[in-house]
This record gives structure tokens, sequence and C-alpha cells, in this order.
């Protein structure tokens, strides 16, 4: 049987991972498949100059036009991992239209244009892969699509970006200030130069559009999704989250509504406080876990690495799942999203049902604070648990937290809005959603 032909379009990080899988584990890989797969063209902008090399598979091109490497008569399957919305868009386009299977690692296409390209695939009756674009070496979109199928899915909760993980338990571990961490996780190359779009959301924000869509069938605007990074923490905030019995940590989640789970969806990635107990504050470092909540089967718990060779290893995984389906003639048996016919909503909520709030100030101390916190948290019904504040601080620069009894999110942001015109505050309240449900 002939060899599955492959070009990639990308040699960094995830590219680079692939490419050393395909060549170091090619008899393994072989084995399991029953034929071999041979990396026939891989384009970059790092390639110096263009060539054909002698590999123990074959024959490979190595080009700077990645026209060249997609559009090869001999390639079966295109990998795009050069990340990005335009470029990449262009390069699965081109794949597609000529009836090629795709393998992609891009979070942030797939989640802004991934239905338009899950289309395109099936209109030219070919396949759309993307293992790797939501939870690195997490199979958990084979697992939603083909592992538990029938379940109906009620609820997802995740740590889906490694980098945002890294920080808050460093930070919490050493009691060491954001902007430290952060630089320590760039030493280490788990934080871009430019980390945005990690510390802020938008990475784990892209990975949710995805999981959201393979969950509950839905189409959601990646720009629908309430997003909160995870900048403004504290060593201090980790220390009042422990004396309430909580961690914090960056939360993508999803969840039905309404008692039958048919009044919209809540979306959301943002910092939570979590109970110690639950799982996923057993999360540390540059690791991912995936907490699948389903009507029938209950839990499901998905735990791995989310970036480097694990995502590689997810590359890998869906370029022999659209090989085999070359070979057998079945690239049409499972929709790229999980579902034939999904929702198109345009507009999703963060409401989940009432729950308790942790409320951290940040203020010059003067007398009658409290009183005043406390009469607007009074006039939006809200009942205050508990105060805390930490002792021998700044008074010039006083954090201190305020606890709050389960209410809804409606009701805390109306709170927050006056609190902000306060002229002793030192920075607008930060408030944290305390999700009990996590504990399970």
């Amino acid at each position: 049987m002939r060899n599955v032909n492959i070009a990639i379009v990308g040699m960094g990080t995830v590219g680079g991972a692939t490419i050393r899988i395909l060549d170091e584990n090619a008899a393994e890989l072989e084995r399991k498949l029953g034929f071999k797969l041979h990396l026939r063209a891989a384009a970059s902008l790092e390639v110096e100059a263009r060539a054909e090399l002698d590999t123990p598979t074959g024959k490979r091109l190595l080009t700077r036009d990645w026209r060249e490497a997609i559009e090869h008569p001999e390639v079966d399957i295109v990998v795009e991992v050069v990340g990005g919305t335009t470029l990449a868009y262009e390069i699965q386009k081109t794949a597609l239209g000529r009836g090629r299977p795709v393998v992609s690692a891009n979070k942030e296409l797939l989640g802004l244009r991934g239905a338009e390209l899950a289309q395109l695939a099936r209109d030219n009756k070919t396949s759309l892969h993307m293992e790797a674009s939501a939870g690195g070496g997490i199979p958990i979109l084979n697992a939603l699509r083909e592992g538990i199928a029938a379940d109906r899915i009620e609820a997802v909760y995740g740590i889906l970006n490694g980098t945002c993980n890294f920080i808050l338990t460093e930070i919490e571990k050493t009691g060491a200030p954001f902007a430290s961490i952060l630089a320590e996780a760039q030493k280490r190359g788990y934080a871009e130069a430019k980390p945005e779009a990690d510390v802020e959301g938008f990475d784990a924000r892209s990975k949710l559009a995805i999981v959201a869509n393979f969950c509950f069938g839905a189409r959601v605007p990646t720009d629908a999704i309430y997003r909160q990074g995870i900048t403004r923490l504290t060593p201090t905030d980790f220390a009042y989250a422990h004396r309430l019995g909580y961690t914090i940590r960056l939360i993508a989640a999803g969840a039905r509504n309404g008692a039958q789970g048919n009044e919209g969806l809540s979306l959301y990635v943002r910092p939570v406080l979590v109970p110690e107990s639950a799982m996923l504050a057993k999360v540390q470092g540059s690791y991912n876990a995936i907490w699948v909540k389903g009507k029938y089967g209950e839990d499901t718990l998905y735990y791995g690495r989310g970036a480097g060779k694990p995502t590689g290893v997810a590359v890998v995984s869906d370029i022999m799942s659209a090989a085999r389906d070359l070979r057998h003639g079945s690239s049409l048996r499972a929709p790229a999203f999980g579902y034939w016919a999904p929702q198109e909503i345009t507009k999703v909520g963060i409401e989940a049902g009432p729950r308790p709030y942790f409320l951290r100030f940040l203020v010059k101390d003067e007398v009658g604070i409290i009183a005043k916190l406390a009469n607007i948290i009074a006039d939006e019904k809200i009942n205050i648990d508990a105060v805390f504040e930490e002792p021998n601080q700044d008074a010039d620069s006083l954090a201190f937290v305020i606890s709050v009894k389960p209410t809804s999110e409606t009701a805390v942001s109306a709170a927050l809005a006056r609190m902000e015109k306060l002229t002793f505050l030192r920075e607008p309240p930060l408030a944290l959603p305390m999700e009990n449900i996590l504990a399970g």
C-alpha cells in the first residue's frame, strides 16, 4: 500500500514537533496504520533556499512558497500550523478547495471561521481535523465527538491555557508578583514575548468557542464570549482565597441555562475561585484540564500538557485519522464539529444562577469605607458573608476582601458600577465568582 503524503505549512514550535514525530516515530506509526506517512513537502519563511532532500521515507521538498507545498501533485493531506487568521485562512481554503483533508492547530482561526471551513470541507467531500486546537495534547474533541457522543453535555469547565495556569500556580506557591512570574514564564518558553493573547484570556476564549460547538452544537462568535484576564491578580488575592478554602484559576466555562437546559448558553473565560477540594484546583504548572458534566454519563475529566510536543502528538494523531479516512473512503463519516446542524447563537450570557462572589478592594484607608461599600451592596439586595483584611498593610494602598452570599452577576455588576465612583479606591474593585459547582 502506497504512502500517504503530507504537506505542512509552518515549522515553528508545533510544526517542528509534528515533523520530529513523523520522522522519529515513523516505524511505530506504520505499524498502527498499515502504511507509511511521508512528509512530502514543508513550507516556511525560515527555509533559506528551495531544496529536495532524501529522507528515510522518500523525497522531501523544502520551500518558502506555501502554495507550492500544498498544491504539490503527490500531496494527500495538508497541515496548517502557521497561526493567525489571514494567511492560515488562505492555506486552509485553498487545500479544502482542492479536496485535500486539512489538519490544523489554529484555535484563533477555527474559533472565528471554523463553521465556514467545515462547510467548505463538506462541499468538497473532504475533512477538517482540529484536535490540537483546543487542548494541546488532551484529546478532548475526539472524546466529545466520539467517546461520549451519546451523552447530552450539560456543562464544561476547563483550564485551557497552560501559560496562565503556570503563572497563577507560581504566584500561589511563591508569593511573587504577576510581573515577576510572567518574566519567568517567558524565560522558560511558556509565554510569548507579547503575552496578551494568553494572559488577557483571548487564547482560552478561542478554544472555548470550539469546545462549545462540540459540547452544545452551537456556533458562537468568539467575541460574544465574556473574557477577563489574570493581570490584576496578586499574591494577596490568593491569601484571601485560601482563608475561604479556595484557590484561583483561569476557567473557560460553558453551561446550558434553565432547569431543562433550553434557555440558551452561559459562556465565559475569567479567573474564578475554585474550592481547594475540586479536581481543577489541583492542576499545577503548565498543565491543562477539562471537566465535562453529562446528563447521562455524568462526570469525565481530561488532563494533560497543553503545548509543545503534546500538541505535535495531537496533530499527528489527526493526520493518522485523515489518512485512514482516505484509505477507506470515509471522509464524511462524522461532521467536523460533531453536529450536522449546529445552532447559530449570536449572544451568550455569563449568568449561571446565584453564586457567592469574592470582592477585592484596594483603597487609601479612611474612616467609613466599609459602611459606604456595605450600603451599596445592601441597595443591590446582596448579603455580605464576611470581611477579610490582612494585617500590617500600607494604609495608603490597603487590600481587603468582602465575600458575599449567592447573588446574580447582574446585581454584582450594578454594585461595582456604583463603587467605581468612590474616591478612596486606588483601582476598580475586582469581582471573582466562587464556583462551588466545581467541587463536584
